[in-house]
């Protein structure tokens, strides 16, 4: 059975895409299984061993450049990879217009099926026009899961039922050689920064935290992706001892850093997201968006605090570091 899903981003969108490949293979174990996914994010995909072939999607760059001969030879390139299978089904679990006209792109079999949303979630980016190129259309509740979106749409049309938590399935981040900037002893990792003001999480909180980690002899690395975050981390460090400002990370970088952190702790935002999914301890600081979309909750590892409207409290952190990591 071959199978293709397409979900091409955003960074937190792809992680939690994920456990489709897991439960697929759990209960299809002979099914091939290809992804189509931005660019950017392909690497990220090919750590997930379920996945036969990963399909660059370059919309992002190609829309700068759309009248260019070079672009439309590439599109027309990653038409013709689409094509190269024949798909038992297709499975677009984004419901946006463009990712169901990749559906669409893509070849079936006689029997094929192109299978997505029958509807949106509370506060998703999902478009109703998505679904013309269905011959299935699933329904989930307005209050489902991010992670359990995709899982019951996929579930519902392959006939089996979701009876365990989520498993990412993750290996590991290439680390040979290993970057200069990876401390060999046990480090903190605040994924601090978030392009909404009101989903940060106040610099006197980050520094009394980074204080008692400091107490534990646990250095806090500050990753940025913009000048913006980059000032605002070297802001940060200037108040905390035992802070380390990275310098600009890939994305693989990136993903290494929250594989390899002995403690996440961030707010709503892809690489929270990632730490969550390898498993790692990671607190969960829930600000302005609602918990229920994304929470960590298939692990005993992942702490999730505060709500939309209800900032977690220093002392709650405290406590969740406690629960993760034993008493100081």
């Amino acid at each position: 059975m071959n199978i293709l899903l397409v979900r091409v981003s955003s960074l937190g969108d792809v992680v939690h895409n994920m456990p489709i490949v897991a439960d697929i293979l759990r209960h299809v174990p002979h099914a091939q299984i290809d992804w189509v996914v931005e660019e950017g994010y392909t690497a990220l995909v090919r750590l997930n061993p379920g996945v036969r072939n990963v399909i660059p999607f370059a919309l992002r760059r190609w829309r700068k450049s759309l009248m260019q001969a070079a672009t439309r030879a590439e599109i027309s390139a990653f038409r013709r990879r689409l094509r190269e299978v024949e798909y038992d089904f297709v499975f677009d679990t984004q419901g946006l217009l463009k990712t169901a006209i990749v559906m669409r792109l893509a070849r079936l079999t006689p029997a094929g099926q192109r299978i997505g949303l029958a509807n949106a979630t509370d506060g998703s980016g999902y478009e109703a026009i998505s679904r013309i190129f269905h011959t299935m259309s699933v329904p989930v509740g307005v209050r489902t899961h991010a992670v359990e979106r995709g899982r019951v749409v996929v579930a519902t049309a392959l006939g089996y039922a979701l009876d365990r938590p989520a498993d990412f399935n993750l290996s590991a981040p290439p680390a040979t050689p290993r970057p200069h900037w990876l401390p060999a002893q046990p480090f903190a990792v605040f994924f601090h920064a978030t392009a909404r003001a009101a989903k940060q999480w106040p610099v006197a909180h980050w520094v009394t935290i980074a204080t008692d980690l400091a107490a534990r002899g646990m250095p806090v690395l500050l990753p940025w992706g913009s000048p913006a975050e980059k000032i605002a981390a070297g802001q940060l460090a200037a108040q905390i001892p035992n802070a380390q400002v990275l310098p600009k990370l890939s994305m693989m970088d990136a993903v290494l850093l929250a594989h390899e952190a002995a403690l996440a702790i961030g707010v709503d935002t892809g690489l929270t997201h990632i730490a969550a999914a390898f498993n790692r301890p990671t607190i969960e600081l829930y600000i302005d968006s609602p918990r229920w979309k994304t929470e960590g909750n298939w692990s005993s590892n992942i702490i999730n605090l505060g709500d939309e409207g209800h900032a977690p409290t220093v002392d709650e952190v405290r406590g969740a570091i406690t629960d993760l990591m034993g008493a100081p």
